[in-house]
């Protein structure tokens, strides 16, 4: 018992186990194991990226490209926008264009009217020669302008008739009738103390064309205007508009 004692109880010799392998070598496995380790998570970690989509060179190779793309696109934008700023200003420079031609046509018009109407007025003086007659207004127009109140008057005098004189020296006088207030005015063009009278003397040999524009007072409406000219303060010819 005593030896049993000493043998296995607490009075029993110290035992110390040691490992055959030297440290260095463990240490190596340690570092050895430590670098595979270290190198498989790598793997892992970039297989995961990959697998996800987030590989860098993948990333920064699609990137290359979307920025190519991009300039592309921003070239053929300029491109694209020059070209519809070129179309556009072919598109305003041809509404221009027909807009004159337009209103040339429509001044051509007017003037082919204006032409037909003195070609009827030589006529008519043409086929009064030889008959009695004498001082001859017509073809009288008046138009309102783009001015309010402002109106244009056209009419064209003649020398009818085999026995016409030789020459008309007078005035040109307009009569206009407006309804102002509730009642009927009339104004004479010119007026008295008129600067502009000077303009409306006229002489005439054969045949001539008398225009001139004349305004009525704001918020009247015209009814008639009568064309009057007059020699020695006598009326000689007369003609009337009615509106």
């Amino acid at each position: 018992m005593r030896r049993l004692r000493g043998r296995f109880g607490i009075a029993a010799p110290r035992v110390a186990v040691r490992t055959h392998i030297p440290w260095y070598w463990r240490g190596l496995a340690i570092i050895v194991m430590s670098a595979a380790a270290l190198a498989l998570a790598g793997w892992i970690y970039d297989m995961g990226r990959r697998f996800a989509g987030f590989d860098s060179s993948h990333s920064a190779q699609e990137v290359a490209t979307l920025r190519s793309r991009v300039q592309e696109l921003e070239t053929e934008r300029v491109r694209l926008r020059g070209a519809a700023d070129a179309s556009e200003s072919k598109i305003q420079i041809e509404q221009a264009t027909q807009r004159q031609l337009t209103a040339q046509v429509g001044a051509l018009e007017q003037e082919n009217v204006r032409l037909r109407e003195d070609l009827a007025a030589f006529e008519n003086l043409v086929q009064g020669e030889g008959k009695g007659g004498g001082l001859v207004l017509s073809r009288f127009r008046v138009e309102a302008t783009t001015t309010p109140g402002q109106y244009r008057f056209h009419l064209v005098a003649a020398l009818n008739g085999g026995n016409k004189p030789i020459e008309f020296s007078g005035m040109l006088r307009i009569i206009a009738t407006v309804q102002e207030g509730g009642r009927d005015v009339s104004i004479q063009i010119p007026g008295p103390n008129d600067p502009a009278t000077a303009q409306y003397q006229v002489t005439i040999k054969h045949f001539r064309k008398l225009e001139g524009v004349f305004s009525i007072p704001p918020g009247a409406r015209l009814k008639s205007v009568e064309a009057r000219l007059m020699q020695g303060g006598v009326v000689k010819a007369t003609q009337t508009a009615i509106f």
